[in-house]
């Protein structure tokens, strides 16, 4: 038996999206979709045409918009589907994706969203519930009225705002923010993350903006989507955006290089190739790639990079998940895409800058200087941020303890 979902962006189809009794799906853009020239692709690995795309040209795309790893598992037991069953996911979780697309069953349209608002603030109690509800039903899957999804291993949700309060969207509404409660693994991971992301922005990286928020003495991270905006009556608007892994046509579980995911030259290559402005792309890439290494982000793999389609072109989009891994010994301290064949920072050495600017076709000096200025930057910064107003009712002593990490790891940088 043959099921269908039609994958809509911006009130439009842009195609459809089948699976068949034995499992494969295949995709196929709308005659209208392929005529309309203002119309773009879904994604760089799947250029319009009128043929379909089998499986393995289209499943890395749409299941590059799934939950990963112990989270699709916890998803998979939470609606009693196998977890190898890509569109038994997305007919599940497929109203509310990263990008401006959504999947809804053949011949359904997506909910018209009352201006007035379905949407309410949620409780203390009520945010307390869910905080504590994430960890065995990840993205709150099975709850009436709610289909969320997310890519990613980490517990999270999307959500709206209510007068600046957290809400749950009413069906059909755009996400505008992603709710990210501590890992329960690791010790202070909101801290962690509040630091990182906030040093990056203060000095010039393009990130997604954080806040530090706590309930109940519970802290949580809330994070505004970069891939949606506002239109002049201030309702969301999902705008599209897709990952390195997509982009490239590689499976969510081959994201680490070493498992022939995406490596530094592929992604420079692709932001080269399918960017607007190729220059700026490529010199944002580099600042993430030394950023990364300087505060110890090693799990920085494909799909940790995205492309973001706005206003007729296509950018680098702001980072997101930046986080100091090696700050928690249980975790590899090897980079996910390795600099110039170097996985850690004790193997970066005098000819690495060189060896990598060469890979990624930079010139060596400039990369140089940059490596320098940017470690400087964050040995000027990160002491400050960890003292800053934004993250107040954080616990200052981890804060502390991450910037002061950050910075032997600058120093070190800067002196190769």
């Amino acid at each position: 038996m043959t099921r269908t979902l039609s994958v809509w962006w911006d009130g439009a189809v842009t195609g459809t999206l089948k699976v068949n009794e034995h499992g494969e799906m295949r995709f196929t853009y709308s005659e209208e979709w392929i005529a309309d020239a203002d119309r773009p692709a879904i994604s760089f690995s799947l250029p319009k045409r009128p043929e379909p795309f089998k499986q393995r040209q289209c499943r890395p795309f749409f299941a590059g918009l799934l939950p990963e790893e112990s989270q699709r598992d916890a998803v998979a037991g939470a609606l009693g589907i196998s977890k190898r069953n890509d569109f038994a996911f997305l007919e599940a979780l497929g109203g509310d994706v990263a990008g401006a697309l959504s999947l809804w069953p053949e011949g359904d349209t997506p909910p018209i969203i009352d201006p007035a608002g379905e949407a309410r603030a949620l409780t203390d109690d009520e945010l307390v519930s869910i905080l504590d509800t994430l960890p065995t039903r990840p993205l709150l899957a099975g709850r009436e009225g709610l289909r969320l999804s997310l890519a990613g291993a980490q517990s999270k949700l999307p959500v709206v705002l209510i007068d600046g309060r957290v809400a749950l969207p009413a069906p059909g509404q755009p996400t505008t923010h992603i709710l990210k409660p501590p890992i329960a693994r690791f010790p202070h991971t909101t801290e962690n993350e509040a630091l990182v992301m906030t040093l990056a922005a203060a000095i010039g990286l393009p990130v997604a903006p954080v806040a530090a928020r706590s309930v109940a003495g519970r802290p949580y991270l809330l994070i505004t989507r970069y891939d949606r905006t506002f239109d002049e009556s201030g309702r969301a608007r999902r705008l599209h955006q897709e990952d390195f892994c997509q982009a490239l046509g590689v499976p969510p579980e081959r994201k680490y290089a070493a498992e022939d995911g995406p490596t530094f030259k592929a992604c420079f290559d692709l932001v080269r190739r399918a960017t607007t402005v190729p220059a700026r792309a490529v010199l944002a890439l580099l600042d993430a790639a030394i950023f990364n290494l300087i505060v110890g982000n090693a799990d920085a793999h494909g799909k940790n990079f995205s492309l973001l389609y706005q206003g007729g072109g296509i950018t680098l989009a702001p980072f997101y998940d930046l986080l100091s891994t090696v700050a928690y010994p249980d975790l590899s301290p090897k980079l996910a895409m390795k600099i110039a064949k170097r996985a850690t920072l004790e193997e970066i050495g005098q000819t690495t800058w060189a060896d990598f600017a060469g890979e990624v076709g930079l010139g060596a000096p400039f990369v140089r200087r940059r490596v320098r200025e940017l470690a400087e930057a964050v040995i000027a910064g990160a002491r400050v941020v960890a003292e800053s107003p934004s993250l107040i009712g954080l616990d200052a002593v981890a804060l502390m303890s991450y910037a002061t990490l950050i910075v032997s790891r600058a120093e070190r940088v800067a002196g190769s």
